[in-house]
């Protein structure tokens, strides 16, 4: 791989790499049905469309656990600490509102 190869390598978005899209995919299963219903169907309706700040704030989402999730989601709870970011909170108010 030549410089000008891995510098292209490392600029590859999220919506031009297919093992991205289906990672992203494979992330949002979750244990809880609710949680999974909601994610699914933002997925189906967003994720050819997402940025990769949205991506971002995807994945940094999909480390919560189940019921913190949930509680995001349903109001229940707001973001705190290293989640508190504006990409984070923008994606979190698009979830709620699907």
């Amino acid at each position: 791989m030549t410089y000008h190869d891995h510098e292209e390598f490392m600029t590859i978005t999220h919506q031009a790499d297919p093992a991205k899209r289906a990672r992203l995919r494979w992330r949002a299963r979750r244990g809880l049905l609710e949680n999974d219903l909601i994610i699914t169907r933002f997925l189906d309706a967003h994720e050819s469309t997402l940025s990769d700040d949205e991506v971002d704030a995807f994945s940094r989402l999909m480390e919560l656990s189940d019921n913190d999730l949930m509680g995001l989601l349903l109001s229940h709870k707001e973001l705190e600490n290293e989640l508190d970011l504006p990409h984070v909170r923008a994606l979190v108010a698009r979830l709620r509102s699907a």
